[in-house]
């Protein structure tokens, strides 16, 4: 893998050899789609070439990429855009922002008095889509923003680009086209399909899939949001002042725009409030359906645009406020094979350390033995990894274009890594056959039981476990509620804390039955699915006596998993009988007026911290119990079809979205006024 010089250019070789480097990666991305070089990379070279040529202009070279769009190395094709496709200069942190605004400021001998638009910066391909007659008759590529690569031929296979609008009228929409990760992957799955190399990540895949759908037997769709409009074959038919209102009739046409998406599209009075904007964003890109690098800023007044102007390459008017990288390029160096609670057996990469999304990562999901089988990943390969707010980092891809010599393939397990038994290879993720029930994967499993969303027994940490499984004193879950107090003193070493930890032991029997079939491990089941069933059931005879059938039926329970959930609560008789008699609860309370409870039709998100009246339903899953014992549906994100957003401290871009739709707004006292009678 090539890695950008971190120090500053000194002489004229290191500035040749960064050229040389940056060409390499411009070349190799716009032939294959894969550059030695990732995205953060690549714009650290280009940030240090800038820096050397505003200080050594006489040594420029006339093929530097920089200031050049797509560093002058875009497929630019025959067709002529019908004005210029500029990108965009960059900024990567508040000073540079800062900046940004000053230099706007002076262009227009005074403050922008028009509002700054904000929307995301869209991590794939930029193109132009022309309507003559409401009808999509062309697709162009920015190429080098005067002439661009004909794409016509991806015609019908883009979402939000339809062939043809509401209206018969003429226009040239401009925006992105891209994959969203569930496009990603089902490319990926296509690919793989016909013999073809996966992608390496969702921007490669989108320029690959827009320029290959002229050759390819099948059809990947992509995405398109619109970000501008320009006339068309002389035709004008844009309305408005600002870019706001005619991304509303973009809107109102047909075609799917900016605002359209999780982050939106808003108009800000400062640049402070724009930079606010900003940061919101970026916490909201983990829950983004697909990737974005940056924010832009731009003047929302076409006269102070016009007035700002142009350089050669992107205009006055508008900034890309770079991101922190939430996808990087390493080196995979080796492969962890771990047991779950359940049996699962999961495959762990193990990474040379990379800088991803603010922090070191070492570690990545590869999802299943199926995943590295069909991606033909190997050892010593280099990956790229994707990671975003507090999800799981994950590998994409190999970069198959850039592997070395030094490539092994992964070698599968043939027995559990962990007790060396036979292993279930039926299904995409193998489970060891005596990881359920107890087994390898018992201690996953009681850590799992005795946790805050299941059975809430905080005293029992690890340690308390692995000595009370090493002296036989359990062997499963049902065990932990038989334990005696000479038992409990032994494993904790002290008299007051067995004391405690029989009082929770005690508590935990009275927890509704939804915590206590989670507390089982039921594989292919969590918190939500255990809640649907112990309330689709209502008690745990009920449960173990249906059938495969009867399972399915419960709601959000994919059919398809029916069967192994079947097979595995009656692999667990034992225990429940166990269970009850012990006398922990076997039914789930149902709640009279559930039908027409205070929150019965409403969709509630919640956002804040909860200090008082809510201060115990902190626990994100002790409040979706809360909402839907009220008969409401809890929701992690706001949409048009939310009803209600829960507002504690601290909300953030949450409840800016929720007040830009209208959505009804109630704080931590309203909202337990509301729910009181299901508080206790």
């Amino acid at each position: 893998m090539t890695t950008a010089p971190t120090a500053p250019l000194t002489s004229t070789d290191d500035y040749n050899a960064a050229v040389e480097a940056a060409l390499s990666a411009n070349a190799a991305y716009y032939t294959d789609g894969t550059s030695a070089l990732d995205d953060p990379s690549y714009d650290a070279l280009i940030r240090q070439l800038q820096d050397y040529e505003d200080h050594h202009p006489e040594h420029i070279r006339s093929d530097s990429p920089v200031g050049k769009v797509g560093g002058g190395a875009a497929p630019t094709g025959d067709v002529a855009h019908t004005v210029p496709m500029l990108s965009l200069d960059n900024v990567f942190d508040a000073e540079g922002l800062t900046k940004w605004g000053a230099s706007l400021a002076r262009r227009l001998t005074g403050p922008v008095h028009g509002g700054y638009a904000v929307e995301p910066k869209l991590d794939g391909a930029a193109i132009a889509a022309r309507y003559r007659n409401g009808r999509l008759v062309q697709l162009v590529g920015r190429g080098d923003g005067i002439h661009g690569e004909d794409l016509s031929h991806a015609i019908g296979s883009i979402v939000g680009l339809p062939e043809r609008l509401s209206v018969d009228t003429t226009v040239e929409v401009r925006g992105e086209a891209l994959l969203t990760r569930a496009q990603f992957e089902a490319a990926n799955e296509q690919r793989r399909e016909h013999g073809s190399k996966v992608f390496s990540n969702a921007r490669n895949g989108t320029a690959g899939t827009l320029r290959g759908a002229k050759s390819r037997d099948y059809t990947i769709e992509t995405t398109f949001f619109a970000y501008g409009a320009v006339t068309f074959d002389g035709v004008d038919i844009l309305r408005g002042e600002t870019h706001e209102a005619v991304m509303a009739q973009v809107d109102a046409l047909g075609i799917q725009t900016t605002a359209a998406t999780e982050a939106g599209l808003r108009v800000y009075e400062t640049l402070a409030e724009a930079h606010s904007r900003v940061e919101e964003i970026n916490a909201l890109r983990a829950e983004l359906p697909f990737g974005i690098d940056g924010v832009v800023i731009k003047a929302n007044r076409f006269d102070e645009q016009q007035t700002a102007g142009f350089a050669t390459r992107h205009p006055h008017w508008a900034i890309a406020y770079k991101l922190p990288a939430s996808e990087a390029q390493t080196k995979l160096i080796g492969v962890e094979w771990n047991v779950g609670r359940t049996g699962v057996i999961a495959p762990r990469a193990v990474l040379e350390p990379v800088e991803v999304d603010g922090s070191t990562v070492r570690y990545a999901t590869l999802h299943n033995p199926s995943f590295i089988a069909q991606s033909g990943m190997m050892l010593n390969d280099i990956v790229m990894v994707w990671k975003a707010g507090d999800v799981i980092p994950r590998i994409e891809a190999p970069v198959v274009n850039l592997r070395g010599a030094d490539a092994t393939p992964i070698i599968l397990p043939d027995t559990c890594p962990k007790c060396g038994g036979d292993i279930d290879k039926s299904g995409k993720r193998w489970e060891c056959a005596n990881g359920t029930g107890g087994g390898c994967g018992l201690l996953a499993a009681l850590t799992y039981a005795v946790s805050r969303d299941q059975l809430d027994i905080d005293g029992l940490g690890v340690t308390f476990l692995e000595a009370l499984v090493e002296n036989g004193a359990v062997s499963d879950v049902a065990d932990l509620f038989t334990l005696t107090r000479e038992q409990l003193v032994a494993a904790a070493r002290s008299v007051k804390r067995a004391d405690t930890l029989l009082e929770q032991i005690a508590a935990a029997k009275e927890k509704p039955l939804n915590r206590v079939f989670c507390a089982l491990g039921i594989v292919r089941t969590g918190r939500t699915l255990s809640r649907e069933i112990a309330r689709h059931f209502r008690t745990m005879d009920a449960i173990r006596a249906a059938d495969v059938d009867a399972l399915a039926a419960v709601p959000k329970l994919p059919a398809a998993n029916a069967p192994k959930i079947a097979a595995h609560i009656a692999a667990m008789g034992e225990v429940i009988d166990k269970l009850a008699a012990a006398g922990v609860n076997m039914r789930e309370p149902v709640t009279e007026d559930a039908a027409t409870g205070p929150l019965t039709g409403q969709i509630v998100v919640v956002t804040g911290g909860m200090r008082e009246a809510l201060a115990k339903f902190t626990n994100r899953n002790a409040m979706r119990e809360l909402i839907e014992n009220a008969g409401g549906t809890s929701s992690g994100s706001v949409s048009k079809k939310t009803t209600i957003l829960v507002a504690g401290a601290n909300a953030g871009s949450k409840l800016a979205k929720a007040n830009e739709l209208g959505i009804t707004v109630l704080n931590e006292e309203q909202f337990a006024e509301r729910v009181a009678d299901y508080l206790g």
